[in-house]
């Protein structure tokens, strides 16, 4: 009964890695839609390359330390979460040893095995480590791997950064003249990475998120140029 314990973590671990990653690439997916929103916005009200620079960097600080902080907070949530449903699991079974072994049979049984053989099992994996055994089984909990709120906001912020450097760097850096399809020729092949990279993490077809990602950032652009173009014809 040992191999199938052996590789639960393994996929576990991997399943973790693979989310990590398609937040990573939903971060930079992030920086590149909004800031080039906001530099295009801006590019279409005026041209000059200090009011560019200074909308960019002020979205890529904003949007990447709003990043930060939600995440934060949302992760730093779960993890209290999963303390207190360790607590709770760690008290009933002090409390009442004998139904919580009762209840990892039962659950070990719902994966297909036999009461024999999960009763078996059950014992053996209490034996070893009953808060582990339940964490894991009952709870979908690695004891040894709860979710760091600091690891998640760096992750955020540096991958939203790192998408947002994209469009500021787009806009600014070209001659005048190209500045704006620079920038859109840019964001719009960013975006069909992002797109079929998150897809298939996900493991699902990448074709339509690309076009539905590539989309989405040509609306967000051309709405934000067509708003700072108005504002610049009225003086705003």
């Amino acid at each position: 009964m040992t191999e199938p314990s052996h590789e639960e973590p393994h996929g576990g671990s991997l399943g973790a890695r693979l989310n990590w990653l398609r937040a990573a690439v939903l971060g930079a997916n992030d920086g590149i839609v909004s800031t080039a929103g906001l530099v295009v916005g801006v590019a279409g009200a005026t041209g000059d390359r200090s009011a560019l620079l200074t909308a960019g960097l002020a979205g890529l600080l904003a949007g990447s330390m709003s990043m930060a902080a939600g995440e934060y907070v949302s992760v730093s949530t779960q993890r209290d979460s999963e303390r207190a449903a360790l607590a709770l699991e760690r008290r009933e079974l002090l409390e009442q040893p004998e139904a919580e072994l009762e209840e990892l049979t039962g659950l070990l049984e719902e994966r297909g095995l036999t009461r024999e053989v999960a009763r078996d099992a059950a014992v053996q994996l209490t034996q070893r480590d009953a808060l582990r055994a339940h964490a894991r089984v009952e709870l979908g909990i690695d004891p040894d791997e709860l979710t760091n709120p600091w690891h998640a906001a760096w992750a955020s912020f540096l991958a939203f950064t790192v998408g947002a450097l994209l469009p500021l760097l787009a806009i600014v850096l070209p001659p005048s003249d190209w500045r704006l399809p620079v920038t859109v020729v840019s964001v719009l092949l960013a975006l069909a990475c992002t797109g079929w990279s998150s897809a298939r993490l996900g493991a699902a077809a990448p074709a339509r998120a690309v076009v539905r990602n590539v989309g989405g950032g040509a609306v967000a652009m051309a709405v934000t140029y067509a708003a700072g173009s108005l504002l610049g014809a009225a003086g705003i």
